[in-house]
């Protein structure tokens, strides 16, 4: 009785070593693309605040916030905005608190209401209020650190809110929201297939026309916020 109840156990304990040598894997090769997008991927999007620039890290954090829920992302965060304060920012080890609270505004925000319903629903409304919150969460820390930060005067920054900020993080935003809509699912299952997560079930015909529906709407809004931008810059 004691040996097979030991047996037991151990089965337990090598299950949960198992999952939690894969939840590593997956959280270090995401944290890892996210890194690696941050360093290469830099577009200017609002010519008031010139010195930002689009870059797509948080789309990879959010999918991990998706998948493993909010605290994924936040350890993600913290870790990727550590690396590129000392490496690649433009703005270097001043702009690590300014990364780490836009990233994670968006993710945590985002996956903690897609883990209290997790569907094509809860995963739209929670990146559409991820956007607005970490509009109105950068805008509020943009006035209150980007002076200290960047050794600007306050009015100056405040000039900025309307016309520079507040539009940057909102076209960031949809970006963002847009293509983790588009990349989770292919990501997801890529995992399952890797056996590096549970594979999915296969999608019924309902759940086909849904995932058309998100490719359409998130394609629209990239093809919107492209447009916007390239008019505003004088491009088109």
């Amino acid at each position: 009785m004691d040996t097979e109840m030991n047996a037991k156990a151990g089965s337990r304990i090598g299950a949960k070593r198992v999952f939690d040598i894969k939840v590593v894997v997956v959280l270090s090769m995401l944290s890892a693309i996210a890194y690696i997008v941050a360093s290469l991927i830099r577009i200017p999007l609002v010519p008031a605040v010139g010195f930002l620039g689009y870059e797509p890290k948080d789309v990879v954090l959010v999918i991990a916030g998706f998948i493993y829920g909010p605290l994924a992302p936040l350890v993600m965060a913290a870790v990727i905005a550590l690396l590129e304060g000392f490496t690649t920012s433009v703005m270097g080890p001043i702009g690590i608190p300014m990364n780490f609270i836009a990233s994670c505004a968006f993710a945590c925000t985002a996956s903690f209401i897609y883990k209290k319903n997790r569907s094509i629903a809860g995963a739209t409304i929670g990146l559409s209020v991820a956007v607005v919150v970490t509009t109105f969460v950068m805008l509020l820390w943009n006035y209150a650190l980007t002076p200290i930060l960047l050794g600007h005067p306050r009015h100056v920054v405040e000039a900025l809110l309307i016309p520079g900020f507040l539009p940057f993080n909102l076209i960031k935003g949809a970006l963002n929201a847009a293509i983790a809509m588009l990349l989770y699912k292919p990501i997801r299952k890529a995992l399952g297939k890797s056996r590096l997560l549970p594979v999915l079930p296969a999608p019924t015909s309902r759940s086909s026309k849904i995932s058309v529906g998100v490719v359409l709407a998130s394609v629209f809004v990239i093809i919107t916020c492209t447009l916007v931008v390239l008019s505003w810059r004088g491009i088109i």
